[in-house]
């Protein structure tokens, strides 16, 4: 790992900084624009992320602006977050049960995706779903996490129930998976056998859109659905800052101990490094040492 020294540092972190900014006013844009062109008729104030306004030369020079600063990419980081939840709850909540989707697609077609939005986003985004199990319909978020292991071997119910339980979701019992799994087989996407004591699920309809199901897909509703996963991999992740401080780093074992979480790509864990990096930087202020 790469040691740094306290100026270094800061210009990496506003070179992190920077990037987040620049996604952040993009990918924002291109997320409303969308979103007002097809979903605005159902829910016409979608959380958006907010923009990080930037003035490079004072976020180096000015501890308060700095802090401010921080400030605003760790509430930018938030935005994100519920931005996707909003996705989620307009699609499963409003879309969904909407004429315009039912014009825009025909019956099967209409199934179909409610099962692959499912898994598009959350299937993509586990660390997402570790967090929010109330947006989707607990049986879509099932094959969302269950379905290519279903696809390629077949699963049992107490194979889907440790799978789901790595998800934080520990109030589903045998009983209720088992019931869940009844509705989807109603769906005609699975089918069920016995496997020894176990209930074991089999794919029976492969969740592939029709052809103009695809093209209409493709015109109005897959970017949206993209948007997620393509922000979460790209503003969840400061992987720059996984340095070393030097040893003559103000307060470095705490900053080392923070900067060693952005290792990791998502939303804990770069949160987590721009809250303490708050804390740093406040604390320094308070007392420089």
């Amino acid at each position: 790992m790469t040691e740094v020294s306290q100026e270094e540092f800061l210009h990496k972190l506003l070179e992190v900084v920077s990037k987040l900014s620049i996604i952040a006013k993009t990918q924002s844009y291109r997320f409303k624009k969308k979103w007002d062109d097809y979903l605005k008729p159902l829910n016409d104030n979608p959380h958006v992320i907010r923009n990080i306004p930037l003035d490079k030369e004072k976020f180096l020079n000015e501890i308060d602006y700095r802090i401010n600063v921080l400030k605003n990419v760790e509430q930018a980081m938030v935005d994100g977050f519920y931005t996707i939840k909003s996705v989620l709850q307009t699609l499963y909540n409003q879309y969904f049960d909407s004429e315009l989707f039912k014009n825009d697609f025909s019956e099967e077609d209409q199934l179909v995706l409610k099962y692959c939005v499912a898994k598009e986003i959350l299937g993509n985004l586990i660390q997402f779903n570790k967090i929010d199990h109330e947006s989707v319909p607990l049986k879509f978020n099932i094959m969302a996490r269950n379905y290519t292991l279903i696809k390629i071997k077949g699963q049992t119910d107490t194979e889907i129930l440790e799978n789901i339980k790595k998800l934080n979701i520990t109030d589903v019992s045998l009983s209720d998976l088992n019931k869940i799994m009844e509705e989807i087989k109603s769906d005609g996407i699975i089918s069920i056998r016995k496997k020894g004591k176990n209930q074991f699920y089999v794919i029976r309809k492969e969740l592939i859109l029709s052809r103009k199901g695809r093209i209409q897909y493709s015109n109005v509703l897959q970017s949206l659905v993209d948007f997620p996963t393509l922000f979460w991999r790209s503003f969840y992740n400061i992987r720059e800052l996984n340095v070393t401080p030097d040893e003559n780093c103000t307060y470095r074992d705490f900053l080392a101990k923070v900067l060693s979480k952005s290792a990791t790509q998502g939303y804990s864990p770069t949160h987590y490094v721009f809250v303490n990096l708050i804390k740093y930087y406040e604390k320094i202020k308070e007392n420089p040492n």
